[in-house]
């Protein structure tokens, strides 16, 4: 029998709030067993690039990485992030390493292709490519790795990479050797009929009903990447993938009744 592990994507509103984040860390660093965070950016790079004098470039959600946009997330999301994260992980007794994509070649990347936009510095993850065993044998010492969006191509060059992208690969890379959830974790309750009401979270959503919702506009811009991931992730081997509140992430990680989206192969 398998093994469980959580692998669980945190953005940027918890991030953003000191008191969340670290009700947030305590709950992660009680689940049982193997478990890996993967975490985004929050405000701390457009507020960086504000300070800097550094105009910050925006296109349907997603950041512009130029040449001085690269550094500044770099020392952002795999420096201050993910070291601040790292350090307070420490203080709930749980033995987390903070790495990013760059180190041991953990998360290969390409430069995103030019198509109607140029993205800069922005990397997609190569298919077939993460470095499942080194992330095994971290997982088999007890230690718990603490993955930021950054990564790099085969001529070392740095590339800001989508941190659901860089969960949706991690997790299906480790489904053969371990029993794994893959979590999704945002503001709100879970995927929801009426976006005003968090009441109204969809228990379960398959690809049929996903496309409805998309139809319908129910799902927006800022869900839609998501969703696509996580389904992409069972279909290609992810036992479980849930999305909900990152203050329910026990829950949400166990698969309690009551919390979240579960998504339906």
């Amino acid at each position: 029998m398998l093994q469980e592990l959580y692998v669980i994507k945190i953005g940027g509103y918890i991030l953003d709030n000191e008191k969340l984040l670290s009700r947030f860390l305590s709950d992660f660093a009680s689940l049982p067993s193997n478990k890996v965070l993967i975490h985004g950016g929050g405000k701390l790079a457009t507020e960086l690039s504000h300070k800097l004098g550094i105009e910050t470039k925006m296109i349907d959600g997603r950041r512009v990485t130029d040449e001085d946009t690269i550094r500044i997330v770099t020392m952002t999301y795999a420096g201050w992030i993910n070291k601040s994260i790292t350090a307070k992980l420490q203080t709930h007794n749980c033995p987390a390493l903070g790495l990013s994509g760059v180190d041991a070649q953990l998360i290969p990347a390409v430069k995103r292709p030019i198509k109607n936009i140029d993205y800069g510095w922005v990397g997609d993850v190569l298919p077939g490519k993460i470095n499942v065993s080194f992330f095994k044998s971290i997982l088999e010492q007890n230690m718990v790795p603490v993955i930021a969006p950054i990564s790099c191509n085969d001529q070392g060059q740095l590339l800001n990479v989508n941190a659901d992208t860089i969960a949706q690969y991690i997790a299906e890379s480790l489904s053969p050797y371990f029993a794994t959830t893959l979590v999704y974790c945002f503001e709100k309750n879970g995927l929801l009929e009426n976006v005003q009401d968090d009441s109204t979270v969809i228990s379960e959503i398959s690809l049929e009903t996903a496309a409805d919702m998309k139809q319908s506009g129910t799902i927006t811009s800022g869900m839609l990447p998501k969703i696509d991931n996580a389904f992409q992730a069972i279909k290609n081997g992810v036992q479980t993938v849930m999305i909900g509140n990152a203050l329910h992430v026990r829950q949400l990680a166990l698969k309690l009744n009551g919390y979240g989206t579960r998504i339906k192969a």
